[in-house]
C-alpha cells in the first residue's frame, strides 16, 4: 500500500476538506492491511479501510474532527463486535489546500504523537529511499507515520476502446500500480467519462503509437479491427513488450500466426503474444473477459504462460 497524493489532491480539490483514514498499525486479524486508507467528506467516502463497523464508525469520526491529526486504537472483537478478531491504529487527518501542499517528496513521514523531531530510523528511511530508490512498506515507527507515495509499477497500454476495452479500463483502473494509456482512432471512441489516472490517445493510424510506448509494458489488444490488430502484433513484436494479449478465436490467432511469420517474425517470438485471452469458466461478456484478463496480469508469473479461453470482441 502507498500514499495516494494524486487522489488526495483532487478529492480536496473537489470537497475542500477531506478527511484521510489510514491502518497505521495492527495486532492479529485484520480486514486490510497497514497503509490501506479511505478518504472522508462531509458527504461521501472513497476508498476503504476494510468495511464493517470500523469503516462505518471511523467515517463518522472523521466527519466529525476538529483537531489536525488523531491516532486511535480499536480492539476490533470486544470494541466493534468484528470477527477478525486483532486490533487496528487508524491515524485520522485533516487535509485541506495548504495542508495538501506540504506533502513533499517521494515518501510521506510526518509526526503522529511524541516527538517533532524527525526519528533516526525514520530519517535513514528518507535516505534510502532518495539514494537508493527504495520504497519502505507503510509503518508506524517512534510515533511517526511513514508511507511511500504511490507510484504506478507498471505500464499497461490498452488498443480499443470498444466493448471490451471499456471493461478492462473499469476493472483495472482503480488499481494503483497501473499507469494506464488507452489508445483508439478518434475521441468519439471513448466514453464521456474516463478516469483521471487514465491517459486518453486518440490517433488515426494507432499502430503510429507503438513506438511511443515503454519497451517493459504490458499491452491489451482489443480493437474493432483485425488488420489493426494484427498490425499492433507486428509492431508490438518489433518494439519488444512484457506482456501482450490479444483477444479473438483460436482459428483468428492461428491466422495471425501465419501472416507474423510472413512478417518475418520467428515462431518463438510470436509465441510470446498471448491468444486467445479471458477465462472460460467466467464466460465471454465484457465483464467477464475483463475480470479473467485482470487476474492474468495480476497473478505473479502468470503473463507468460500457456493461453487461455476462446473470446471475441463484440465489434463496436
Amino acid at each position: 500500500m502507498s500514499f495516494d497524493r494524486d487522489a488526495l489532491k483532487a478529492a480536496v480539490a473537489e470537497h475542500g476538506r477531506v478527511t484521510r483514514v489510514v491502518i497505521a498499525d495492527l495486532r492479529g486479524s485484520s480486514p486490510r492491511e497497514v497503509g490501506a486508507a479511505m478518504l472522508v467528506w462531509n458527504t461521501g467516502q472513497s476508498g476503504t479501510i476494510g468495511g464493517g463497523a470500523l469503516e462505518f464508525e471511523a467515517a463518522k469520526a472523521a466527519r466529525d474532527q476538529r483537531e489536525a491529526n488523531r491516532l486511535t486504537r480499536h480492539a476490533l472483537g470486544p470494541e466493534l463486535g468484528q470477527c477478525c478478531g486483532g486490533a487496528v491504529s487508524l491515524l485520522s487527518e485533516v487535509y485541506d489546500a495548504q495542508a495538501l501542499a506540504a506533502l513533499e517528496g517521494a515518501v510521506i513521514a510526518r509526526p503522529v504523537s511524541g516527538a517533532a523531531e524527525m526519528p533516526l530510523a525514520v530519517r535513514r528511511l528518507q535516505d534510502a529511499a532518495r539514494a537508493q530508490g527504495v520504497r519502505p512498506a507503510p509503518a508506524l515507527i517512534d510515533g511517526w507515520m511513514v508511507e511511500p507515495v504511490t507510484r504506478p509499477a507498471r505500464d499497461l497500454w490498452i488498443w480499443g476502446a470498444g466493448h471490451v476495452g471499456r471493461a478492462l479500463v473499469d476493472v483495472l483502473s482503480p488499481l494503483p500500480d497501473l499507469a494506464i494509456t488507452w489508445v483508439d482512432t478518434g475521441p468519439e471512441r471513448f466514453p464521456e467519462n474516463v478516469p483521471t489516472t487514465v491517459t486518453v490517445l486518440p490517433a488515426v493510424n494507432p499502430a503510429d503509437l507503438v513506438r511511443h510506448a515503454p519497451a517493459q509494458a504490458a499491452h491489451l489488444i482489443v480493437t474493432y479491427s483485425h488488420a489493426l490488430d494484427l498490425e499492433l502484433c507486428h509492431r508490438l513484436l518489433s518494439l519488444g513488450f512484457d506482456f501482450a494479449g490479444l483477444i479473438g478465436s483460436a482459428t483468428k490467432w492461428a491466422r495471425f500466426r501465419s501472416r507474423l511469420r510472413a512478417l518475418g517474425h520467428a515462431p518463438e517470438t510470436i509465441a510470446r503474444i498471448t491468444c486467445p485471452i479471458g477465462d472460460p469458466a467466467l464466460g465471454k461478456h465484457p465483464q467477464q473477459i475483463a475480470i479473467g484478463v485482470a487476474a492474468q496480469l495480476m497473478r505473479p508469473g502468470a503473463t507468460r504462460t500457456r493461453p487461455m479461453a476462446e473470446t471475441e470482441e463484440r465489434r463496436a
